[in-house]
């Protein structure tokens, strides 16, 4: 079953789920995610998830 985590500046998972997340994952990283005061420690993770076979989208534009 596929986990989605969305990350943005109002909303993240747990940072150990991020890091955890592995080929069953999509982490969405939303445009907003970077007004975040922890953000570079979840771009970190982000990382460890790609690593391990997560699948990383990066979205560009918000919702309207």
């Amino acid at each position: 079953m596929t986990v989605i985590h969305t990350i943005d500046a109002a909303n993240a998972p747990a940072l150990g789920d991020v890091r955890a997340a592995g080929e069953e994952a999509v982490i969405r990283v939303r445009r907003s995610a970077t007004e975040r005061k922890d953000f570079m420690k979840y771009w970190e993770a982000v990382g460890v998830a790609l690593v391990r076979g997560a699948v990383v989208d990066v979205v560009n534009r918000e919702a309207a």
